[in-house]
């Protein structure tokens, strides 16, 4: 179980890690704005913001890294970012967009799930 889990936080933090790419330096290109559905004017006044919001999301996947870096020893340190990215997920999909909820909420709650277990 405990490879497992270690996979799933893995995972999440790389998807943290492509969210500030997405939302830090492609959010104002053709790409961004595809994956994020935005008209060109909309992602270029937003940009500084959705900036801020990846800069959060690289610290997510940084605190997901630190833990799995800890070993055994980084338990708590995974359970507790985890438990961010899940809280943030389960805002983002009750105010954004539901896809949000399987995107970000139910990787996050499956890492718990396996960590706890």
């Amino acid at each position: 179980m405990p490879m497992a889990a270690n996979i799933v936080v893995a995972l999440v933090a790389l998807l943290h890690v492509w969210f500030l790419v997405l939302e830090m330096f492609l959010w104002d290109t053709p790409t961004g704005r595809r994956t994020f559905k935005l008209t060109p004017e909309f992602s270029a006044a937003s940009k500084v913001l959705a900036a801020n919001q990846g800069l959060y999301n690289g610290f997510l996947a940084a605190g997901l890294i630190w833990g799995l870096s800890l070993g055994n020893a980084g338990a708590s340190v995974k359970i507790f970012f985890l438990a961010c990215v899940l809280i943030a997920g389960i805002y983002g999909g009750l105010t954004a967009s539901r896809k949000i909820l399987l995107i970000q909420a139910l990787p996050a709650l499956i890492g718990l799930i396996l960590l706890l277990a």
